[in-house]
């Protein structure tokens, strides 16, 4: 019963997305009253999705280091980088700026272990830069932030860095020792259990956090559409980026879906949490844009890549037949 609900889920989850947010609008009141539990949620959430981790993600480090240090770089470096170009071509406000940049400097999200797996991409190599990335997270985006920031506006670091050890860190050490220690099974059993109600948490923290922005969205202005427009353009370059990167690097099919996903999906509902935390309300609105179009553009990669694929296997049979006539 419950795997069906969370399949219905899956396949729902580019509606129900953007549904949350309209409802989390229009619920603007209740919202803001249950915005202290958001944290809580996100932290279960983060629960549930690493009981598919396991130590064998470090490991690859050792096999893969270039990969998983360019998937880091791409993440925390070339993207943000990307981001804050562009925001601050078509916008001059800082704090969108921010927004555009939190958006995108976040962890890759864990669930682009799902579009690896289904792409058939290098599925360890995928876990452990979700891991490594995960465990970076308190260091790599206080450290963007105040770049970013500077003395413009006043953040507590410290607090920001507590806040994303207990809602990523922690929980995703709990989860890799459980799933360790219970040779995996705990991620068929429990894992499974938990999936439908990790993606109603992911909901319930779009639909609260959509408090925050909805006197922006209640009146929707062309300054609204044009957020959400860059915020695709830049969700969908940073996809073609990692295609383009990933071919001339490494060709092989398996590692570049993985750096595809990876690179393109982001853990962003911890970047909303962060943005309705710890900023003005404008910050928050690239970010929870971003949710919109997470799973609508992983599945339409998804495709591309399967098009690369086939593209790919069909030019390298031909080179093969083509050396084979040239040696007869």
């Amino acid at each position: 019963m419950l795997e069906q609900i969370n399949s219905r889920l899956q396949k729902l989850m580019p509606v129900l997305t953007p549904l949350s947010l309209v409802i989390g609008v229009f619920l603007e009141e209740v919202g803001s009253q249950v915005m202290f539990l958001v944290p809580w949620i996100f932290a279960f959430m983060t629960l549930a999705s690493s009981l598919s981790l396991n130590l064998q993600g470090l490991k690859s480090f050792i096999k893969y280091p270039w990969v998983i240090l360019a998937s880091i770089a791409f993440l925390h470096i070339l993207m943000p980088l990307w981001a804050y170009l562009v925001s601050s071509f078509f916008f001059h406000d800082q704090f969108l700026t921010l927004g555009f940049i939190l958006s995108v400097a976040v962890p890759t999200g864990v669930t682009s272990f799902i579009w690896i797996s289904i792409c058939k991409g290098h599925l360890t190599l995928g876990l452990s830069i979700i891991l490594i990335d995960t465990l970076i997270a308190p260091l790599v985006m206080p450290t963007l932030v105040h770049i970013v920031v500077g003395q413009a506006v006043e953040i507590d670091t410290l607090s920001l860095m507590v806040d994303l050890l207990w809602m990523i860190v922690l929980p995703s050490i709990v989860g890799l020792i459980l799933n360790e220690y219970t040779k995996g099974r705990i991620e068929k059993t429990l894992g499974k259990t938990l999936a439908p109600f990790q993606k109603i948490s992911l909901f319930l923290i779009v639909m609260i956090n959509s408090s925050v922005i909805a006197p922006y969205l209640k009146n929707i202005t062309w300054d609204i559409i044009a957020i959400i427009l860059v915020v695709l353009f830049i969700s969908i370059s940073g996809y073609v980026f990692c295609l383009v990167t990933g071919h001339f690097l490494w060709r092989e099919e398996s590692i570049v879906t993985s750096f595809v996903f990876a690179g393109g999906m982001r853990n962003i509902a911890v970047g909303v949490v962060i943005a309705s935390t710890y900023f003005p309300a404008k910050v928050a609105m690239p970010v929870v844009f971003g949710m919109m179009f997470q799973q609508v553009l992983a599945a339409q990669f998804s495709r591309v890549i399967e098009i690369y694929k086939e593209k790919y296997t069909r030019t390298s049979v031909e080179a093969m037949e083509s050396s084979t006539i040239h040696k007869g």
